[in-house]
């Protein structure tokens, strides 16, 4: 049995208010899910990591495979109405937050397709709730609010609309977000700024992540 459940995904219609995107819960299968906290990588600053620099168990190995196989990405590019055939993709983990985290942004235009998985076993804050925002100047005008609990899933295609952005949050808060990009000169460029960027937050803990 696969730990990601396709068929919730193929079930959840895909919304276009403000812009292209599905949010499914429990895209982790309950009975995978506690294994996959447990396996999920120690990151103990801000910022984005790729996985291949990271310390984890198997669970959590095994989700990573998942979502950058062959499986998931025909769904998403069925549920998309896109084609993902050659698209290579990048696979980063952030375990906290910080102030500087949860700016208004639409993703760079290399990316065609972005998904975060949430694995947080419960979220009682306000902040750090990612919001899908109907433009670029105001976080309270926004169409949907996602609770980053864990295994919730949210995929959305990028484009000069898709603002989104959360209320700053200062503590753990683990997500996991998979891009389809352009070509293989788009991987290498976001996994060398990621490394420099978590080199840099190591050396000083005021400089903005990735």
């Amino acid at each position: 049995m696969t730990i990601l459940d396709f068929d919730r995904l193929n079930a959840v219609p895909l919304e276009r208010d403000p812009f292209d995107f599905v949010v499914v819960e429990e895209f982790v299968h309950r009975d995978a899910l506690a294994a996959v906290a447990a396996d999920f990588p120690a990151v103990s600053k801000a910022g984005s990591y790729p996985i291949n620099g990271l310390k984890y168990g198997p669970a959590f190995g095994e989700l990573a495979a998942e979502l950058t196989g062959p499986d998931l990405a025909d769904a998403i590019a069925a549920k998309f109405g896109i084609d993902l055939d050659g698209r290579p993709t990048t696979l980063t983990v952030r375990g906290m937050g910080d102030s500087r985290d949860g700016y208004i942004h639409t993703d760079t235009e290399t990316k065609i397709i972005t998904l975060l998985l949430y694995m947080n076993p419960v979220w009682p804050h306000s902040e750090g709730r990612l919001r899908l925002l109907r433009g670029a100047n105001d976080i309270d005008d926004y169409a949907r609010e996602i609770v980053p609990l864990a295994g919730t899933m949210l995929a959305f295609r990028r484009s000069e609309r898709s603002f989104h952005g959360h209320l700053p949050f200062i503590g753990p808060r683990r997500t996991m977000q998979l891009n389809w990009v352009r070509d293989h000169s788009v991987v290498r460029r976001e996994l060398g700024r990621h490394r420099w960027s978590a080199r840099l937050k190591a050396l000083n803990p005021f400089t903005r992540a990735a």
